[in-house]
């Protein structure tokens, strides 16, 4: 296995591509060259033609995290923030993050929810017809 020469901190936005030139970390340039457009995750690996890996950190932005008292509650929040199609990371604790937004923050606080607005990595759940999510994706990187 390739071992990882650098890391590219990127926002949610900004880590679904298929070719842009990217800066690392450390402040190098490199050429992402990919077939198809390709959703990269926190913690994905980057694998370069010439050997080694760049990682993939979710940088920080503004996020809302949602929580209820209620499992219940919880699934009801998760629908309605679905049904208006918001990318979603559901952390460990069960706690819901979506990027902030003050129009859906009233709603879900008029449906009961506490929301708490803060700036953390944004990791959303990829779509169910996502393919590949949360593998290492092949060459065609330049460095």
């Amino acid at each position: 296995m390739a071992d990882a020469i650098a890391t590219v901190t990127l926002a949610f936005d900004d880590r679904y591509r298929r070719r842009v030139r990217l800066i690392d970390d450390a402040g190098e340039a490199f050429l992402l060259d990919l077939d198809d457009a390709t959703r990269m995750g926190d913690g994905d690996g980057l694998c370069l033609d010439t050997g080694g890996i760049v990682h993939v950190r979710a940088a920080d932005e503004e996020v809302l995290d949602i929580r209820c008292d209620d499992p219940r509650d919880t699934v009801r929040m998760a629908w309605h923030i679905g049904n208006r199609h918001l990318p979603t990371q559901v952390l460990d604790d069960g706690t819901l993050r979506i990027r902030a937004d003050h129009v859906i923050a009233q709603m879900l606080v008029r449906l009961g929810a506490e929301v708490e607005a803060k700036v953390a990595s944004f990791d959303p759940e990829p779509g169910a017809y996502d393919e590949g999510a949360g593998h290492s994706h092949g060459d065609g990187h330049d460095h």
